[in-house]
């Protein structure tokens, strides 16, 4: 008889695992609080460095994951250790008994409107990235002008900050800027294109290419200096004041439109479920591992398992990477 495992989300991570459960004979039951699968990728318009349409990525997990058992719209509402095992109370009712839980209930965005010094839900022409990118993908947008001329990009956003509680790198906010950066310039290639970055972490294959070539073929300008100070003028524009530290000049650019590049933040729902299993959080916010190196997707609890942002920033491949880990790590500790 082929054994339950529960997985607690249905993003990347969740439906990667699912796929890889399947394929070694096991049964994974997919819990996702939303009413779609997919996770914040399902809402994404293309994927960097490809720029692959990200809803094709999703739709072929999804494809892939028919046989899995899934609830959407549902929570945990408990989940309470046994003998061998774990029995998972559902939201919809159900109750379930699995002898391995797989956390996979990945990250949300940091609240821009938090850091009052960018405007953002003052001023009319400030965004995030969820917004743009929702934009790419078509949804409607009146903060964003039909032809901009200027348009600025604001890196760590809520990221490697103190005040904010955050003082983790988001890792993919970067190559997120980048990537938007270079969709405006096609979108609008008469427009001009700031990123205003403290560092450019750039750790992935053709990662640095992609920077090069947001350059060189785009004409994306990138300052390295934090944003002080954004307003809005009497025409309904957004001033920003800020500072080359490269050259130690102070700037003052008036733009159509600037987007905040929003951080990750442990999901609620992860840190909710770590406290029914009394799984620690760590000093990030994120779930602690076993150990940060060798055992980063098991928890200190026997059957419970991490896959993707649950733990900490991640990108796509990362977190697919890791999925397909756990659901070997999975396999392996059900046929000890």
């Amino acid at each position: 008889m082929k054994e339950n495992v529960i997985i607690i989300g249905g993003g990347v991570a969740g439906l990667e695992a699912a796929r890889q459960m399947l394929s070694l004979g096991l049964r994974p039951i997919i819990v996702e609080q939303s009413d779609h699968l997919g996770g914040h990728v399902a809402c994404w318009h293309r994927l960097f460095p490809d720029m692959t349409p990200a809803r094709e990525l999703v739709a072929k997990l999804v494809e892939s994951c028919r046989e899995a058992n899934i609830f959407l719209e549902t929570t945990v509402q408990s989940i309470n250790r046994l003998k061998d095992g774990y029995a998972v109370m559902l939201s919809n009712g159900v109750n379930i008994l699995s002898r391995a839980v797989l956390i996979a209930s990945g990250f949300k965005l940091f609240d821009a409107a938090k850091k009052e010094e960018y405007g953002y839900g003052v001023y009319d022409h400030v965004i995030t990235n969820r917004d743009l990118e929702n934009w790419f993908a078509g949804a409607e947008d009146l903060r964003i002008p039909r032809e901009p001329k200027v348009f600025g990009f604001v890196h760590c956003v809520g990221s490697r900050d103190i005040k904010a509680g955050n003082t983790q790198c988001s890792k993919v906010c970067c190559m997120t800027a980048i990537k938007q950066a270079i969709e405006i310039k096609e979108k609008f290639p008469g427009c001009e294109v700031f990123c205003f970055y403290m560092d450019l972490r750039l750790f992935g294959k053709k990662y640095e290419d992609f920077y090069l070539n947001a350059q060189r073929d785009y004409g994306i300008r990138f300052i390295r200096g934090r944003v002080s100070e954004v307003s809005e003028t009497i025409d309904g524009r957004v001033q920003v004041k800020a500072e080359d530290t490269l050259s130690g000049k102070p700037l003052k650019i008036q733009m159509d439109c600037l987007c905040l590049m929003a951080g990750m933040q442990c999901n609620p729902s992860a840190t909710s479920i770590a406290d029914m299993l009394h799984v620690e959080v760590d000093t990030d916010g994120f779930l602690r591992s076993k150990d940060n190196i060798y055992s980063i997707l098991e928890s200190q609890k026997p059957g419970i398992f991490f896959a993707g942002a649950c733990t900490g920033t991640k990108t796509v491949p990362e977190t697919v990477a890791e999925a397909r880990a756990a659901a070997l790590s999975i396999f392996n500790y059900l046929s000890r």
